[in-house]
């Protein structure tokens, strides 16, 4: 589902934040991402949604190379990896409904298709009794929620979630990876980047550590070592 093959990121003047990693990730699979602030990991997730590009190397996900996508192969990409940010970014003056009809609107999608499939996502979330509420009338846990579930409206591949727990406290991010191992039980391939120990350890699901811009641990089966 997704291949990196030395694929290597160097900023100006000579900051490597990411050297000859290789990574595989099968589809179907739940993928631990941990590691120290500054490590890498926010370098590995924009290059895996298109938003920067390898110095060197290569990269295939869902068997389509992206090395070198361009701006109009984007939108299609981030249509196969749903992405859900530790900010929320809702909109406010729209309701969870509406905030989530607003990411199939903004690709041209019929209105049936989306009365079709909005609810159906919301459901999944746990948000059927509140999708009429506005974001400032539900809690971060509910507003990540809404997040999640604008996120799988395409019906992604892969779902990217990078810290999605950071601003949410233990109860609402239990709720969080509840949610992101049910899709998962679903087939889509969940990638979660993360700084939370307990999360990590609790989930037991294969754990990859980068650390200085490399690859330093691989476990099927992990825990937060760090």
């Amino acid at each position: 589902m997704i291949k990196l093959e030395n694929v290597t990121k160097i900023y100006p003047p000579d900051v490597k934040a990411l050297y000859k990693v290789n990574l595989h990730i099968k589809p179907g699979e739940f993928v631990s991402i941990v590691g120290q602030s500054g490590t890498g990991k926010t370098t590995l997730v924009k290059i895996l949604i298109g938003e920067e590009k390898p110095s060197q190397g290569k990269i295939v996900v869902g068997g389509w190379d992206i090395t070198n996508i361009g701006p109009a192969e984007i939108p299609v990409l981030r249509r196969q990896i749903g992405v859900v940010f530790q900010d929320f970014k809702l909109l406010h003056r729209k309701t969870l409904f509406e905030n989530v009809c607003f990411a199939l609107q903004v690709c041209g999608e019929p209105q049936s298709k989306i009365n079709n499939i909005v609810p159906q996502v919301l459901k999944i979330v746990g948000l059927e009794n509140k999708m009429h509420r506005y974001p400032l009338e539900v809690s971060g846990g509910e507003q990540q929620r809404a997040v999640i579930a604008r996120a799988l409206v395409h019906r992604p591949k892969i779902l990217l979630a990078d810290e999605p727990t950071g601003n949410l406290d233990s109860i609402n991010a239990d709720e969080i990876i509840e949610i992101l191992q049910k899709i998962n039980k679903f087939g889509t391939t969940v990638l979660l980047v993360t700084h939370n120990r307990d999360v990590v350890n609790k989930l037991r699901k294969r754990v990859i550590t980068i650390e200085n811009g490399l690859i330093v641990g691989d476990q099927a089966v992990g825990k937060y070592i760090l």
